[in-house]
């Protein structure tokens, strides 16, 4: 059997696709993040910490950011969304409250690639403060974002990485 764990698929673009930069479902509008999200970015994942381990599972983040930190990993999301190697966006209520971030990461950077997740194009993942948790819109971005990746994006066969999937 093929040990597939320490590879990591690129995204499949078609020529001249060009990620949107804004997504709307129902109240949720989604931007790509950016620096300008580092005040909201930063207060939302300290608020945030155990729900997104709970939520989105994984091993980030660890600790409390600092904004010196997170405004580098700002500055990459930026470069990697230009570049098209992956998509993260800051998602809010459409009357402007920050709500959380959600990412379309290339298989195998975020879970370990393995022969089941071979014909998976993209890992999608996503978290929530607990306020937002608390008043649905973990299952609304949830919504959104199968909305988004079928009608705005290229790819075909998502894997939903979070350790919480609500329900169909």
């Amino acid at each position: 059997m093929t040990d597939y764990s320490g590879l990591v698929k690129t995204l499949a673009l078609p020529p001249g696709f060009s990620a949107p930069t804004r997504l709307v479902h129902e109240d949720v509008v989604a931007h790509a993040l950016t620096r300008d999200h580092l005040e909201d970015d930063v207060r939302g994942i300290n608020a945030s910490l155990d729900l997104i381990r709970q939520t989105r599972g994984g091993g980030w983040p660890t600790e409390p950011v600092t904004e010196e930190f997170n405004y580098v990993d700002l500055v990459w999301h930026e470069q990697e969304f230009r570049e098209g190697t992956s998509f993260a966006y800051a998602v809010y209520e459409a009357g402007g409250g920050y709500l959380g971030c959600c990412y379309l990461y290339p298989v195998g950077r975020r879970t370990p690639l393995s022969e089941a997740l071979l014909e998976n194009d993209v890992d999608v993942s996503w978290w929530v403060t607990p306020e937002a948790y608390d008043r649905g819109y973990y299952v609304t971005l949830h919504r959104g974002l199968q909305r988004w990746i079928a009608d705005e994006f290229p790819f075909r066969a998502p894997h939903y990485s979070n350790a919480e999937i609500p329900a169909a």
